[in-house]
């Protein structure tokens, strides 16, 4: 597992999964390198609209179709800050692309650009992402707490949210309630 790179991957949460952050999440990979790797879970959505974060953060939300889409709990790190992952790549500060098709932008252009049409056509806005250090990530898939499979923005943004991780299952072909919570070892 040392050089696999999981970026644009989903991490599937086994049923073993006994964090309450991660239980029955996928998680979207946007980067995996040596010193570790960063994540949205795409499947937690909040309680908090969008046009209550737009109303908190003081930036006009010119559609209300958009503004009851709902904020997403992204990972336990850094909650207090705007994660954006949307399609397609743009030119907004602070933005990390993935693999041409998908990007993470993290600064307020993108939710002012949003708020007027002006932003991507798809997109999930998190609260907060989930972090893994150096070597972390690779350890908790040996430990069985993980599936991978690569990523498809349909699950992202095409699958109704309650669907999501039965879809992201559905691409490995297997069921999930056949599957051991303990690792095997030859």
């Amino acid at each position: 597992m040392e050089n696999v790179n999981l970026t644009h991957h989903f991490l599937i949460a086994m049923p073993n999964m006994q964090d309450p952050h991660f239980m029955r999440t996928i998680a979207y990979i946007c980067e995996h390198n040596e010193r570790g790797a960063l994540g949205i879970i795409v499947n937690r959505p909040t309680d908090l609209t969008l046009k209550e974060l737009y109303e908190q953060v003081d930036i006009p939300l010119e559609d209300e179709e958009i503004g009851k889409q709902p904020v997403f709990f992204g990972g336990p790190v850094q909650m207090d800050r705007g994660f954006v992952l949307h399609r397609p790549v743009g030119s907004w500060s602070s933005t990390m692309a993935m693999n041409g098709d998908l990007a993470l932008t993290t600064s307020k252009d993108i939710l002012q650009a949003i708020g007027q049409h002006q932003g991507p056509t798809h997109f999930m806005l998190t609260l907060g992402y989930s972090g893994w250090d150096a070597g972390q990530l690779e350890e908790e898939i040996a430990q069985n707490a993980w599936l991978t499979v690569p990523a498809t923005h349909e699950v992202i943004f095409d699958v109704p949210v309650e669907n999501r991780f039965e879809a992201a299952i559905s691409q490995l072909g297997i069921d999930l309630m056949n599957l051991s919570d303990q690792a095997g070892h030859a």
